[in-house]
């Protein structure tokens, strides 16, 4: 039994052979949290933002909180949001916070940094998140979950509903038959030991991929896919902001 001490909360996790009913359906989580607001012209990172009176990172780490198959929760901030991270969680009385790093330069680097945090359960799941995704939806995750559990590697994604062009110098280059093409979503989910070596090498051969499922395809690794949900948007621009918060009150 691990006992993991943190500031607020101290949780305790089982080893492998000690998880009480089906452990492989229990998963932790790293949800990258260093977002800025340049895009929507906020003048502090888009995550505290409210939605329906609550942060957009609230709704998103209570999504976790509340699924009973996660059993931890690494969150990865800038440095100077850590302190007010942390008064959010004590205010909405968040149980399930594993721990909280610093992030690095690319998003890549701060999903590295909270992977270290998990370095002592490789043989479990992982799921990494975007924080700016509050509506994720929990049979979503289980879905997701139940197929990495088969695969090792599996990802939401969602059809893409509109023609994609290939474009060059103000001009269409390709029209893409849309028939094949997804839009790739988050949480992704992998074994933890088989991420953490993904970005091992991508350190070691300095590729910074757009997401981490392009880091486990350099290994050679097969992606399964699992349909998502529409409404799983990320918050990026103030017309988001509107959209998450007719979402919510229509749910």
């Amino acid at each position: 039994m691990f006992t993991i001490g943190l500031p607020y909360l101290t949780i305790k996790i089982a080893e492998k052979n000690h998880w009480s009913g089906d452990w492989e359906m229990e998963y932790f989580v790293i949800i990258p949290a260093a977002g800025k607001g340049t895009r929507m012209g906020a003048k502090e990172n888009k995550l505290f933002l409210p939605i329906n009176h609550l942060p957009v990172i609230a709704h998103t780490i209570n999504v976790f909180e509340k699924d009973k198959w996660c059993k931890g929760i690494v969150l990865v901030v800038n440095p100077r949001d850590k302190e007010k991270m942390e008064h959010l969680i004590d205010q909405y009385h968040f149980q399930k916070i594993f721990s909280i790093v610093n992030g690095g330069k690319e998003r890549q680097y701060s999903v590295f940094e909270g992977l270290k945090e998990l370095e002592k359960f490789p043989d479990h799941i992982v799921l990494i998140h975007d924080g700016a995704r509050p509506l994720l939806k929990e049979k979503s995750i289980h879905r997701l979950v139940e197929k990495v559990q088969e695969t090792g590697s599996a990802i939401l994604a969602v059809p893409v509903k509109d023609t994609i062009k290939v474009v060059g110098d103000g001009k269409v280059k390709k029209t893409l038959d849309r028939t094949n093409l997804m839009s790739i979503q988050t949480p992704q989910a992998f074994k933890i030991s088989s991420i953490i070596q993904a970005h091992q090498r991508a350190v070691q051969e300095g590729i910074v991929a757009t997401d981490d499922a392009a880091l486990m395809e350099l290994l050679g690794e097969e992606i399964t896919i699992v349909e998502g949900d529409y409404e799983n948007i990320k918050i990026t621009t103030a017309e988001d902001l509107l959209l998450a918060q007719l979402l919510l009150s229509k749910n």
